[in-house]
């Protein structure tokens, strides 16, 4: 009979069968991203700068600073940032900031090794375990922190 039709018990299967299918072949940028910006700290790369060692030593094993600083001593600064993004088109959200700083004496020698990042929404050394007083030293990372998020001071 023309214009009757007979109910298909397979139709709502077929259906998710297609969105499935649909979904497996959309490209894997349209799902979550991760960003790693700024400095990659290689594996055991802190561990092989004992205090003592050399400014150069310090380049052949962590590379050229994000950025040095000459005031009231000499630092070298190594800055990165991680971030992901939920799906594309969406703001990414930062999830992880780390500044390492390597401090030096008078002799270019390493006196003291810091690794900064944010825990529970102030700047802490993970190397110490400490929060930084407030100081020239903690003036500077709090600045690099800011100029990261894109604050500025």
């Amino acid at each position: 009979m023309w214009g009757s039709r007979r109910p298909n018990r397979n139709t709502g299967s077929v259906r998710a069968f297609a969105l499935l299918f649909t979904l497996a072949l959309l490209p894997g940028g349209c799902f979550g991203e991760t960003f790693q910006r700024g400095y990659v700290l290689p594996d055991g790369a802190l561990e092989q700068i004992p205090l003592g060692a050399s400014q150069e030593q310090v380049l052949l094993v962590l590379g050229t600073p994000s950025t040095v600083a000459t005031v009231s001593g000499e630092a070298f600064y190594y800055i990165s940032q991680k971030a992901q993004r939920p799906i594309s088109f969406v703001q990414t959200e930062i999830t992880d900031q780390r500044v390492i700083v390597v401090y030096f004496d008078k002799t270019r020698k390493v006196q003291r090794l810091a690794e900064y990042g944010m825990k529970d929404g102030k700047i802490f050394d993970f190397i110490s375990r400490t929060t930084p007083t407030t100081g020239a030293e903690n003036n500077i990372i709090t600045y690099l922190f800011r100029t990261i998020q894109g604050k500025g001071s």
